[in-house]
């Protein structure tokens, strides 16, 4: 049985359906990310989790115990859902030191002092933080400012840990590291994560599986490989990883860069069902198209090129259409204005 249940949750605000009838399961230790563009509905469905917002329409099981049913009219409020909740912005309070800033939530549940003492410092020891215990928060970091925030989430012993786009505010180091970091307390703790973000890299790096989401609805939901290597709509395509969509036009079993028959004939196979279609949308990561020798592939010529370190990163143009290309840094280099030729061994169609 899954952990946390989502049975055709819906929130709608006037006109607009931020979430329209969503079914999700979670199981016990996973860390599941919503993922998708502003405004898709994430942080308003991660919000009704929560208990910060009602829903209108449908309901929440976490644990086998009913959290949200609008039919039944039954809602049961954030502070007795016993979820830790990390925000965006850090929300801690400057006038605490970073002990009591974890040990507040405690104090509201009316535990023991010892208990209270003891969960505390389990929760600074577990996030590094057992040294800056007496400090206040303006002295410190903007990841200590987040380790805060995570030990106080952490203290309750929560079953369900949720994050909303926690590590949007911290510089790319500090993100990277406590990406994980995330992973070990998980691991410690043994609870659920469900973890909001627009950031592809994140949802990839932490994650066991991911919903895709647009529009209030649901694209894909599937593991970080099988949603990069195997998108179930174009949309997916494009929102993970960097992407080339070339349309192209099919005649005689044969597909050419539209507008550009003269630059040759693309080498890879047809699917079936796009064989008598007249035009399609050929999709490819930049990663996976080759310079090959002249004559072999689709001519173009190279209109930028720019080294970012380890890879080498090319704009071809073909006809009148760009096609992005990335390369290894010791691969022999091209520079602006050559003559190429490329060559596509692997490519999504789509409609």
């Amino acid at each position: 049985m899954a952990y946390v249940e989502l049975r055709d949750v819906t929130k709608i605000f006037g006109t607009v359906r931020a979430v329209d009838k969503l079914n999700l399961s979670i199981e016990k230790g996973e860390c599941f990310s919503f993922l998708g563009p502003s405004g898709c509905g994430k942080t308003t469905t991660l919000r009704m989790v929560a208990g910060f917002e009602d829903l209108d329409e449908g309901e929440i099981e976490v644990g086998g115990k009913l959290i949200s049913s609008k039919a039944k009219n039954f809602y049961v409020p954030p502070e007795h859902r016993g979820f830790g909740m990390v925000f965006q912005a850090f929300a801690v309070w400057p006038h605490m030191t970073v002990y009591e800033n974890v040990a507040f939530p405690l104090k509201l549940k009316h535990l023991s002092r010892s208990e209270i003492e003891e969960r505390t410092k389990q929760a600074l020891e577990n996030t590094n933080l057992t040294k800056q215990a007496q400090l206040f928060p303006n002295d410190l970091s903007g990841g200590e400012k987040q380790r805060i925030a995570l030990a106080r989430a952490l203290s309750i012993n929560p079953g369900l840990l949720l994050l909303d786009e926690p590590l949007s505010n911290l510089d790319p180091h500090l993100r990277e590291e406590m990406r994980f970091e995330i992973k070990d307390l998980q691991r410690k703790y043994d609870f659920s994560i469900i973890f909001v973000t627009h950031d592809q890299s994140e949802a990839m790096a932490l994650s066991n599986r991911i919903m895709v989401m647009r529009d209030g609805k649901t694209m894909q939901i599937d593991s970080p490989l099988n949603i990069y290597a195997h998108p179930k709509n174009q949309f997916v395509y494009s929102f993970i990883g960097l992407s080339n969509f070339i349309p192209v036009k099919i005649e005689n079993g044969a597909a050419t860069v539209e507008g550009a028959p003269q630059a040759g004939t693309i080498s890879a196979a047809i699917p079936a069902e796009f064989a008598s279609k007249a035009k399609a949308t050929a999709a490819c990561r930049p990663s996976e198209v080759d310079f090959v020798p002249e004559g072999q592939g689709v001519r173009g010529v190279i209109s930028r090129m720019a080294y970012l370190g380890e890879t080498v990163d090319y704009m071809v143009t073909v006809g009148d259409k760009e096609i992005r290309v990335e390369k290894g840094r010791r691969e022999p280099r091209l520079e602006p204005g050559a003559v190429c030729s490329l060559s596509f061994p692997r490519l999504g169609w789509y409609e």
